[in-house]
């Protein structure tokens, strides 16, 4: 039986969201932290608000059970949707485009994410707030294809297709907007293809906002012995053994226990 000492806490419905785990495991590797994967609510970005809501809300509340001194929601979506109207006896954090950030150092920037994200209402809100009179030099971008790239798992079995397929996102992007020099990987998948990009376009500048949060949880968060206690949700479309899976084939050996969020 791990024991964890106030972990932090990170979850998603997705795989994208173990690239939040694999870096706060590296920034702070004295650390516990617990990780689910909420996969019998997958995907989050494709709910109603409604709906999507209440079942990151009973996510919250299942991982508050263990004592975290922290939790990270390592979805762009419901970060962009709903973080503020979740409730959490501790401190909790999301990911949202660093528009302001890349801003500062880019002509141009693009925000790469799933197309509900992109097309939102609350997103176009969020970059409006952001970016404010410089709106107009930022581009949301359905990159829905990439992140199904890195769903399927293909970015690592075909490596020759999917360097030609970032390679082609970006030209299509460049031609539809050259002034672009920046990027935001807005979907945890995105920091998975990360060399792909740099190699398609090392002079396109890529801000990843999980980097960001990481800091903001370091002051809060209690040293521990680096355990890492994987849990999993599942239904019959989207079973525990077939995320093991998709693990497995990433390298991680990451054992991961099915679990019910009530």
């Amino acid at each position: 039986m791990i024991v964890l000492r106030r972990p932090i806490a990170v979850f998603d419905a997705g795989l994208g969201s173990y690239s939040a785990v694999e870096l706060l495991h590296r920034r702070l590797p004295d650390r516990d932290i617990v990780y689910l994967a909420d996969r019998a609510s997958f995907p989050y970005g494709a709910k109603e608000r409604a709906q999507l809501l209440s079942v990151v809300s009973r996510a919250v509340e299942f991982l508050a059970g263990y004592e975290p001194s922290a939790i990270l929601l390592a979805s762009n979506a419901p970060s962009v949707t709903i973080l503020d109207e979740l409730r959490s006896p501790v401190p909790i954090f999301g990911v949202r485009p660093p528009v302001r950030e890349a801003l500062a150092v880019a002509d141009e920037v693009a925000v790469l994410g799933v197309r509900s994200l992109v097309q939102s209402p609350e997103m176009r809100e969020f970059l409006s707030v952001q970016a404010g009179s410089a709106a107009d030099r930022v581009h949301a971008v359905n990159a829905s294809p990439l992140v199904e790239l890195v769903e399927s798992g293909e970015f690592l079995f075909n490596r020759e297709h999917t360097a030609r397929q970032v390679g082609a996102f970006l030209d299509d992007l460049l031609a539809a907007h050259p002034g672009i020099n920046a990027a935001t990987l807005s979907s945890t998948h995105l920091p998975w293809l990360r060399d792909y990009f740099e190699r398609a376009n090392p002079e396109l500048r890529l801000f990843d906002p999980i980097e960001d949060v990481v800091e903001r949880i370091r002051p809060l968060s209690t040293p521990g012995s680096g355990a890492v206690l994987g849990l999993v949700t599942e239904n019959e479309h989207y079973p525990a053994s077939e995320f093991r899976e998709m693990l497995t084939r990433l390298g991680i050996g990451l054992e991961m226990h099915p679990v019910v969020v009530p």
